[in-house]
C-alpha cells in the first residue's frame, strides 16, 4: 500500500474535476484501434477483458458512456480472460499509451499540468487502481492506474518522447480485438477532432 498526502498529489475522483481528464471515463478522448472506435479509455480497457468474445466487446463499444461500458460487460465476467490479474496492468498501460499517442497535444498537456506531483486516483472503494481517503488529508492505496499515468508523464518529459507517438501491442496472448489481432497504433490514426464529435461516433464504428 501507497500513502499519500492530497496537497503533495495531483489528485483527481470525478471528471469535471482538476485532473479530471486524466481518467478512464473523461469523454472527449476517443480511441481508434484496428479501424474501430471506442468511445473512452475505459471501454477499450473493458473490452480488453473479452479477447474471445467478440460480442461482447462489440456490446461495450456502442455504449454511450463510460460506465455503461463498464457495466454491461459485468454479466460476463465469467468470461474475462484467465490471466487477467496478471495482465490487466500491462493492458492499462497500452491503454494509456494509446490515449496519448492519439490525443498527443490534449493529454500531453494534461499530464504535464500535474508537474512533478505523483498522481493520485481516489476511489470510494478501489484501493487497486486508486486509493481511498482515510481522513481530509490522507489517501492509501495501490494507485496503479496513478502511477502508471505518474510513468507515462515522466516518460513525455524525456527527449525522447517522441517515441511514444507509436504504441506496440503489449506482450500478451491472444490479445484480440473483435477476433482481430491488435495492430501498431500511432498518431496517423488520430480521429479528426471536431466540437461536435459524439454525435458522430456511430459512423466511425465499422460493423
Amino acid at each position: 500500500m501507497f500513502e499519500y498526502r492530497r496537497k503533495e498529489a495531483a489528485v483527481f475522483r470525478k471528471t469535471r474535476e482538476r485532473f479530471g481528464e486524466l481518467s478512464n471515463m473523461a469523454a472527449g478522448f476517443p480511441l481508434m484501434v484496428n479501424g474501430h472506435l471506442y468511445r473512452t479509455a475505459e471501454a477499450l480497457y473493458q473490452c480488453c477483458r473479452f479477447p474471445n468474445h467478440p460480442d461482447v466487446q462489440r456490446e461495450i463499444m456502442y455504449q454511450r458512456s463510460p460506465m455503461a461500458a463498464k457495466m454491461v460487460g459485468k454479466p460476463h465476467r465469467i468470461h474475462t480472460r484467465g490471466d487477467w490479474d496478471e495482465t490487466r496492468v500491462e493492458i492499462m498501460w497500452w491503454v494509456l499509451r494509446v490515449k496519448l499517442a492519439l490525443h498527443w497535444d490534449a493529454f500531453s498537456n494534461v499530464l504535464l499540468s500535474t508537474e512533478d506531483l505523483p498522481i493520485v486516483e481516489e476511489s470510494h472503494r478501489d484501493a487497486f487502481w486508486g486509493t481511498i481517503a482515510k481522513d481530509d488529508d490522507v489517501l492509501r492505496g495501490e494507485n496503479a492506474l496513478g502511477r502508471l499515468l505518474t510513468e507515462l508523464r515522466d516518460r513525455r518529459c524525456r527527449l525522447d518522447a517522441e517515441r511514444l507517438r507509436r504504441v506496440l501491442p503489449p506482450k500478451v496472448p491472444d490479445f484480440l480485438l473483435l477476433a482481430e489481432p491488435v495492430g501498431i497504433v500511432n498518431d496517423a490514426q488520430l480521429i479528426h477532432q471536431r466540437s461536435d464529435h459524439q454525435s458522430v461516433l456511430p459512423g466511425f464504428i465499422e460493423t
